[in-house]
């Protein structure tokens, strides 16, 4: 089963678009109407929805390392930082994930990209 992913506010909307026109399911935090929520409460959010988190906030990522420090469980979190790379190879690797792994493999897992 394809992992299902779920954009913070930070990712631009064009790599949404993108993978959307790849088959892959994706649900933005504005369009959930999580725009202006806390990063705590998108990450669970995201759990509840069963969907793989992809940010670029820095910030974001350290809440999520925090808890994996306190074995809090979250549906996993993929972070790319703004200037690691282009639209183009995020909407690669995130193609990848979403058609090559389970959601299994990244529950509790901060993962970096690109690859």
């Amino acid at each position: 089963m394809p992992v299902a992913l779920y954009m913070d506010v930070h990712v631009p909307l064009a790599i949404a678009e993108q993978l959307r026109r790849r088959g892959v399911d994706v649900l933005t935090a504005i369009e959930d109407g999580f725009d202006k929520k806390l990063d705590d409460e998108v990450l669970e959010r995201a759990g509840h929805l069963g969907r793989v988190v992809f940010t670029q906030d820095i910030r974001f990522k350290a809440l999520a390392d925090d808890w994996q420090r306190q074995g809090r469980s979250f549906a996993g979190l993929l972070f790319g930082h703004q200037m690691g790379a282009t639209i183009g190879r995020y909407v690669v690797d995130l193609e990848l994930i979403a058609f090559a792994s389970e959601a299994t493999e990244w529950q509790d897992v901060v993962g970096h990209l690109p690859f």
